[in-house]
């Protein structure tokens, strides 16, 4: 009798249980892994990343003051390098990123830093120019956000690094995104200040 106690106490392994364990493999969790529970790939939890800047970008273009706009546009734009590096698993340097963007900019001439800078001190002038400022500097603001993550997103995905980025290099491919932002995020805009009842 106890024989037969001790046998039907013992766990039961069956040839299933075993292919399901190899099948599984480790269950450690891995990044691959912590992926997959979102259902969103790494590329396309980046680009998530970015279009969530990209509101953010437009929103601190709203700031009714000068250069306290550009402030904040800034800091939103490092905050999203800061969390591509982390799903990249990169290292992240404030300083290497901060210098890398405003090359980017450059690379625009007026457009980049001059054009933003411009609109934002028309938040000076009252009325036309407060007007004038509050709606274009959200646009170009986020026009540039965009840019910036998807040439990021780019040099990321082909095993690039922060330290290793290249912004004369990177420039041509920086221009096209800027420029194809161009609609989308006047869209983006223009749909936000509808639900806001704003007029543009």
């Amino acid at each position: 009798m106890a024989t037969k106690s001790s046998q039907a106490e013992a766990p039961a392994s069956t040839p299933d249980s075993a292919q399901a364990t190899e099948a599984t493999g480790p269950t450690e969790a891995t990044p691959t892994a912590a992926v997959l529970l979102t259902g969103l790939s790494r590329l396309e939890q980046a680009n998530q990343t970015v279009q969530n800047h990209v509101y953010a970008a437009m929103g601190a273009g709203v700031l009714p003051l000068p250069v306290v706009d550009l402030v904040a546009i800034t800091g939103v734009q490092l905050n999203m390098l800061r969390q591509l590096s982390k799903q990249y698993e990169i290292p992240f340097r404030e300083g290497l990123a901060r210098k890398a963007v405003i090359s980017l900019f450059v690379g625009l001439g007026g457009v980049g830093i001059g054009g933003v800078i411009g609109f934002s001190l028309f938040k000076f002038v009252p009325v036309v120019g407060a007007s004038l400022g509050v709606v274009s500097v959200p646009v170009i603001s986020g026009m540039l956000t965009h840019a910036v993550g998807r040439t990021f997103i780019m040099h990321f995905e082909a095993g690039g690094t922060l330290l290793d980025f290249k912004p004369r290099v990177m420039r041509d491919y920086f221009r096209k995104e800027f420029s194809s932002a161009k609609e989308s995020v006047s869209d983006m805009e223009k749909e936000k200040n509808k639900a806001k009842g704003i007029k543009t």
